[in-house]
């Protein structure tokens, strides 16, 4: 139980990741800082094995961010710290392209968890979807890249920790809303 509640906080705070570093260099130093990230990722790390399982993106993510929290703390560079939204993008890009490749289709693995056997269609649409959160993924990488150069750390957080959100919900919800209209074609 305790294990649960503690994964489920380390979560939070990573998705709180943007706030965490905004507010922490307003009234810490980027080391310190970076020491408490970079402590939520290996304690994520360590907790989450079996979201990893299911994720195959949380390993390396989790390990290239804490490559960049080190080298914040090494140049003592907030390039570093801002750098967490394009890894989580770009990381999650490559796994849904390398399962587009290698297969299966990362939709199709939770396609399949959630209903079972899928006909020839779901197959195909779940490789669609695959290749549309591909793009996606790819685009807020750039953004997200975007943004940690050219930008003000409040842009940057507003992008990071907002937009990027509202986003991701946004294409989630088209996405459902286009499934339940093939379902229904299909039904």
């Amino acid at each position: 139980m305790l294990k649960a509640i503690t994964t489920t906080l380390i979560i939070i705070g990573l998705s709180l990741y943007p706030f965490i570093v905004y507010f922490g260099l307003q009234h810490s130093s980027i080391k310190q800082v970076s020491l408490v990230l970079i402590a939520l990722l290996i304690l994520r790390l360590i907790l989450s094995k079996r979201l990893a399982n299911k994720m195959p993106w949380i390993k390396p993510a989790s390990l290239l961010a804490i490559v960049a929290l080190v080298v914040t703390q090494v140049f003592n560079s907030e390039l570093g710290l801002k750098l967490y939204p394009v890894i989580i993008n770009s990381v999650m890009a490559a796994t849904f392209l390398y399962s587009l490749k290698k297969g299966p289709p990362v939709i199709e693995s939770l396609a399949r968890l959630k209903e079972g056997e899928l006909d020839e269609n779901g197959v195909r649409y779940t490789r669609q979807v695959t290749k549309a959160w591909s793009v996606f993924f790819l685009l807020n990488a750039s953004v997200a890249l975007y943004t940690c150069l050219f930008t003000s750390l409040s842009v940057w957080t507003l992008y990071n920790g907002l937009i990027a959100y509202i986003l991701i919900a946004g294409f989630m919800l088209v996405e459902w809303l286009i499934r339940q209209k093939v379902k229904n074609n299909v039904g």
